[in-house]
Formats: structure tokens, C-alpha cells, sequence
């Protein structure tokens, strides 16, 4: 399945090493102003080789919208965007075109479909994430004019944990740290795996501030349940929390409970989520990443004849996945967020006569 959502649709397609990466979005109400600029800003928070603690892939990752668009505003149609490969080197997979990268999806690509595209991890390839991120960035312009901010940072890296959070300084260091404090200690955790030619895993906090009360289809698409499942669909991310996430197995009930004032919540355990729907406060969600399989040491494997192997990996890889995946995590928020923005619009009568004044 290459589409995500009910109402706020969108399609990705395209390989690591194709000829383009793209995205199909669907449902975007007419009117709404796209801000070509702030999609591709976007896209340059994301993309690779830019400092020492990602991939050295040099990528423009420049973005242009085919259609959908007419003099700045949305038309209701679907708006569709691509961005063109222009640093594919696919070469360097040419060593392990018959083998199986432990850690990768090449064994289950090719048990699956019995082909798999070997250069760069064709369609498994976390370069499908800035169609992601193109597609995000048009959600957060529509939940920007309903007053929604969706924000991330590094919650973790290499069991160093961000104490502080500061979501201002995040946008201003390459770890994208949340705490000025663990950076430095996060960055070089970053630096000595990949100069051992190893990597680290990582954890990312997203928020979403001034979402309102009441977004969430329960029972089968709870709002938390599909945060869970955007999250999920990243590429190398292990698990979700929502809120507090496991701490509250080892709460009582009177620990856990939110309690509620005439301003609102007193506290946030529940990450802004109650029965599948947002409650009003902030909706939270860290995602764990796993450490970036690509690494350049000697491993053993299997080929696709069955034998066993040793081989050494080639290429150009992030030490630190968890990284670029900060603003993929905000784009797959903003794309459940914009999703059950239009679902909820027919959630009451009162809502279908404001739009038709019956």
C-alpha cells in the first residue's frame, strides 16, 4: 500500500535510485495559499549532506508542483509533486546486488515479490521520506490557518537523553537537540560510531500545539491509533508512545489521571488524547529509531542462492538516522492531523448546516 489516510489522501511513489521521487496529495480544500518556499524549506531541514552527522548523498532535493496549484492557491484537485534524483551512485550497490544487508529489507523484499530493487534499497529507501516531507509541508500550511503548530526535536541519542526542551533550539544545531545541555555529549556519541564505521539509534519527541478538542474516529481510527501507525511506517522507527507512553504501566490510576480545571488540563499524561480523541491540549508522540543498519564493518549474511557470505558494505549512509528523521516525524503528525481536521467536519449536524446554512 502506497497511500496514507481517508479524507487528507496522499500517494507516494518513486525509488532511491530512480529517475524521481514524488507525491500524490488528494482532498486539499480549494483556497488554501501554498507557500512553494516554506514546502521546500522543508524539504532542506530533511535533506542529506549537510554537515558530518548524516549521509554525504549530495541531493538538491528541489521541488516542483505539477499540478493542482493555480496562482498560489490549491484548486481542490489533486496536487502533485516531484522531486528529481540527481546524485544517485549506483555503483557502490553493486557488491551486494545477490546479498542480503542484515538489518534492511532486502530478504523480505525479495521473499515477497521475488525481486527487489538492490541499488540503494529501491522503494525500502528512506529517501521516499522527502515525498513525505513535501506532502507534510502542505498539511502544516493548512493547520496553520486553523491555528495548529506542530514542532520536533531529539529526545535521545545513544541513551543520552535531552533533559530540557527546547523546541526554538532544536532548529538552530545539526543534532537538532532539544537540550543545550546532552548536545554536545549526543553529537559526539554521533561521531565516534561513525568513525568506528558504526551507528547509534536515537529517539524524536513531535508535538502539536492548538489542536483542537474532538479530532479522533473511534473506534477503528483513533487519532492515536493513526499516529501510531504514520509513525510506524517511517523508515527504521521501532516504536511510539503516545504521552507518557510505557511510564504509565508503572503509575497508580490517581498518578496517571489528568485532572481537569476550568483552564483546561492540569497535567499531560495522556499526550493530549482521550477514547481516540484529541482533548484539547497538546498531542505529543515519541519515536524510537533503530541505529542505521547501513554501517561499514564485516557482517555475515546470505545471498540469494542460499550461501552464507561475509561482506563489507560500501556507500554513503546517516550514523544517525533519528536525525533527519525529526522532520519526517512532523510531517507524518501534521499529515493525521490534517486527515482528521476534514473528518471531523462531519461529525455533527450543526457543522453540515454551517456549510450548506439549511
Amino acid at each position: 500500500m502506497n497511500t496514507f489516510g481517508l479524507k487528507f489522501r496522499v500517494t507516494t511513489f518513486g525509488e532511491s535510485h530512480g529517475r524521481a521521487i514524488g507525491c500524490v496529495v488528494d482532498s486539499v480544500p480549494a483556497g488554501l495559499k501554498i507557500d512553494g518556499e516554506f514546502i521546500q524549506n522543508e524539504l532542506n531541514r530533511r535533506k542529506p549532506g549537510q554537515s558530518a552527522l548524516t549521509t554525504a548523498r549530495k541531493e538538491g532535493d528541489e521541488v516542483e508542483i505539477l499540478s493542482g496549484v493555480f496562482e498560489g492557491f490549491s484548486t481542490g484537485t489533486p496536487i502533485v509533486m516531484v522531486i528529481f534524483n540527481q546524485n544517485q551512485k549506483s555503483r557502490d550497490y553493486n557488491n551486494i546486488k545477490d546479498i542480503f544487508r542484515p538489518g534492511h529489507a532486502d530478504f523480505t523484499y525479495w521473499n515477497k515479490y521475488g525481486i527487489r530493487d538492490y541499488r540503494g534499497g529501491g522503494r525500502s529507501s528512506a529517501r521516499e521520506t522527502a515525498a513525505r516531507v513535501a506532502a507534510g509541508a502542505v498539511a502544516k500550511l493548512m493547520l496553520r490557518e486553523l491555528g495548529v503548530e506542530v514542532r520536533a526535536g531529539i529526545l535521545e541519542v545513544d541513551g543520552i537523553e535531552s533533559k530540557e526542551l527546547d523546541f526554538d533550539f532544536a532548529k538552530t544545531n545539526d543534532v537538532k537537540s532539544l537540550d543545550k545541555e546532552a548536545y554536545e555529549a549526543q553529537k559526539d556519541a554521533i561521531l565516534k560510531a561513525k568513525k568506528s564505521h558504526d551507528s547509534v539509534g536515537g529517539a524524536v519527541l513531535v508535538e502539536a500545539v492548538g489542536v483542537p478538542v474532538g479530532l479522533g474516529e473511534p473506534m477503528y481510527h483513533k487519532l492515536d491509533a493513526q499516529l501510531a501507525n504514520a509513525m510506524m511506517s517511517i523508515n527504521a522507527a521501532k516504536a511510539v508512545e503516545i504521552g507518557d507512553g510505557i511510564e504509565v504501566a508503572r503509575k497508580r490510576g490517581s498518578q496517571n489521571n489528568d485532572a481537569i480545571g476550568k483552564d483546561g488540563f492540569l497535567s499531560n499524561h495522556s499526550g493530549g488524547v482521550l477514547g481516540g480523541i484529541s482533548n484539547g491540549d497538546t498531542v505529543s508522540a515519541k519515536v524510537w529509531f533503530k541505529p542505521t543498519p547501513s554501517i561499514f564493518k564485516e557482517q555475515k549474511s546470505l545471498n540469494i542462492r542460499g550461501e552464507e557470505i561475509t561482506y563489507k558494505l560500501e556507500g554513503r549512509h546517516d550514523p544517525c538516522v533519528a536525525i533527519r528523521g525529526v522532520v519526517v516525524c512532523e510531517a507524518m503528525m501534521a499529515l493525521v492531523l490534517a486527515d482528521m481536521a476534514l473528518l471531523n467536519m462531519g461529525a455533527k449536524m450543526e457543522y453540515l448546516k454551517k456549510i450548506y446554512k439549511f
